[in-house]
């Protein structure tokens, strides 16, 4: 089978389930129901979509199948942001209500961090920059995951309920607004990405052959780098994190395709994204009935996978 067929099946599977998701039980108060699925269903998309496609990216740049933009910390400084505002002004506080300042907090500072980053580590000459990026964002992660646990403790049990919220992805609530401030910085990042993409092929051979290719590899992948830590942020602020969702599609997108061509690697990762937050929303809607958040699903799934992928790995070594 083609993977042009294999892509028309993902397709088809996905629009099935976005038309169960939107159109079951809807009854005859059309005028209510279809707005409020509607922005669900847009917030799914989009957030499947760029954490897709920003793990692909993230994935061909490091050269490893078991890493997530995650890694860098992007998912602890945002439960930390959440939790210091919190912390800091309570949860009837403005600055926390206000979704629109929450959401370009959040998205701001995260992009900041990434960018501080990205600067230091890549002014070094003669480093491999992306292991250390790596290292120094687990580091951080680590060192953010400490802070807010250390202001948890601290809070109001009341209040310490809406940072727990916080902590896991939902769709249950996603104001119009936030969407579309998310939308036009997804446009935005993917009219600059539109330049780059032609050099994602090469990129996936390694870096001493992307330069031997003539690619300006630091270049490139500076600006990769500043793109996924914006849709990342974005995707984070908007719905909360969801940490393996990213590992869970983009290796199955891998082997079910089995291609390097990011052409197909990218649509299908997407597809796959899809399909699995729109089925996981309607187990947690149709099956458990609002018990778990969707979060809950995806990280259990990715979890067993990730053990699954380092098994593997280790076999091969």
């Amino acid at each position: 089978m083609s993977n042009k067929s294999k892509l028309s099946i993902l397709a088809v599977i996905a629009l099935i389930l976005v038309a169960l998701y939107v159109f079951v039980d809807i009854g005859t108060n059309w005028d209510y129901v279809l707005p409020r699925r509607g922005k669900k269903i847009l917030a799914i998309v989009l957030t499947g979509a760029v954490i897709a496609f920003t793990t692909i990216i993230f994935q061909t740049i490091t050269n490893n199948r078991i890493l997530t933009p995650s890694i860098i910390g992007l998912d602890s400084l945002y439960l930390l942001v959440q939790t210091f505002l919190i912390f800091a002004f309570g949860s009837m506080n403005l600055t926390v209500m206000d979704d629109n300042f929450n959401f370009i907090v959040s998205v701001a500072l995260m992009v900041l961090f990434s960018g501080l980053l990205y600067k230091v580590l890549f002014s070094r000459e003669g480093q491999n920059n992306i292991y250390l990026l790596l290292l120094i964002g687990i580091i951080f992660g680590t060192f953010f995951e400490s802070l807010s646990t250390f202001m948890q403790v601290l809070i109001d049990p009341n209040e310490f309920m809406i940072v727990q919220d916080r902590m896991f992805a939902s769709f249950n609530n996603v104001k119009t607004d936030l969407l579309v401030i998310s939308i036009v910085f997804i446009i935005l990042a993917s009219i600059y990405f539109a330049r780059l993409y032609k050099y994602l092929d090469v990129l996936a051979l390694g870096k001493e052959q992307a330069i031997n290719l003539g690619v300006d590899y630091d270049y490139v992948v500076k600006r990769l780098l500043i793109i996924i830590a914006v849709l990342v942020s974005v995707a984070t602020a908007l719905v909360g994190p969801i940490t393996f969702l990213g590992l869970l599609v983009a290796n199955i997108a891998v082997q079910f395709l089995n291609t390097y061509r990011h052409s197909y690697l990218i649509i299908g990762s997407v597809l796959i994204s899809i399909i699995a937050l729109v089925g996981g929303q309607l187990i947690v809607e149709r099956i458990f009935t609002f018990s778990t958040t969707i979060s809950v699903i995806i990280n259990f799934a990715g979890g067993v996978y990730f053990i699954y992928l380092l098994l593997k790995e280790s076999k091969s070594w």
